[in-house]
């Protein structure tokens, strides 16, 4: 979604050329590595986060529904454009001309836009923690999901600032003011998506997408009453 609304936008944020030739937000390669260092180790971690204790307390889904249901799909949706807008801003404000009049050279632009992508995807394995509970709720029970975090900032950090890295991946060092833009832009993800959760709660949707209070436990099957005295 970046690298489309990258390209739709060329004019608007200062990546067309003088002589009419446009310049992508990221390289093949950036885009490669961005997928191996946040779709590998940290969601093998996810993998073993600790289980929802209050699962069996969810009402079935309805028949026929599919895996994704359309919350899910709406919040895939509402989390990309996040993403591909503010990486665009920061792309954007590193740059001469555009919406947001930047300094900086193209190399110096697309590490920025890199670093920031990278970032936003690991703020998002947070939120993928669960689509209703908070991503602070046991934020620190998965230990190995904090090592894969660390692991994938330091693979990229290594990008950023090796020589031989730097060449093969067309990067530029970054100071400390430049990660914490960064960071700060990423993080908005997990912000946004939190309030959306608050939101979804207070209108008391479900798993499922549809509003349904809870079953009691006159009303749940005995394997359900049997699970919560277990």
């Amino acid at each position: 979604m970046t690298m489309f609304f990258g390209v739709l936008l060329i004019d608007l944020i200062g990546l067309s050329q003088a002589r009419g030739g446009v310049v992508l937000p990221l390289l093949a390669t950036q885009i490669l590595w961005i997928n191996l260092v946040t779709d590998g180790a940290p969601a093998l971690a996810l993998g073993v986060d600790p289980v929802d204790t209050a699962v069996m307390n969810q009402p079935p889904r309805p028949r026929g529904e599919g895996v994704i249901t359309r919350r899910m799909w709406v919040g895939i949706l509402f989390v990309g454009l996040v993403m591909a807008a503010e990486t665009l801003l920061v792309l954007d404000a590193s740059l001469p001309g555009g919406l947001i009049e930047g300094t900086g050279t193209m190399r110096y632009g697309q590490t920025m836009t890199f670093t920031t992508l990278m970032m936003f995807k690991l703020f998002n394995a947070l939120n993928a923690r669960s689509d209703e509970e908070s991503a602070f709720c046991g934020l620190f029970r998965n230990r190995w999901l904090w090592a894969a975090i660390a692991l994938s900032l330091f693979l990229h950090a290594a990008v950023v600032y090796i020589p031989f890295l730097q060449e093969a991946f067309s990067t530029s060092g970054l100071d400390a003011d430049d990660w914490l833009l960064c960071a700060a832009v990423a993080s908005s993800v997990l912000w946004l998506r939190e309030l959306s959760k608050v939101i979804t709660r207070a209108m008391g949707g479900d798993r499922s997408g549809t509003t349904s209070a809870r079953p009691s436990a006159t009303e749940r099957p005995d394997n359900a009453r049997a699970y919560d005295h277990r």
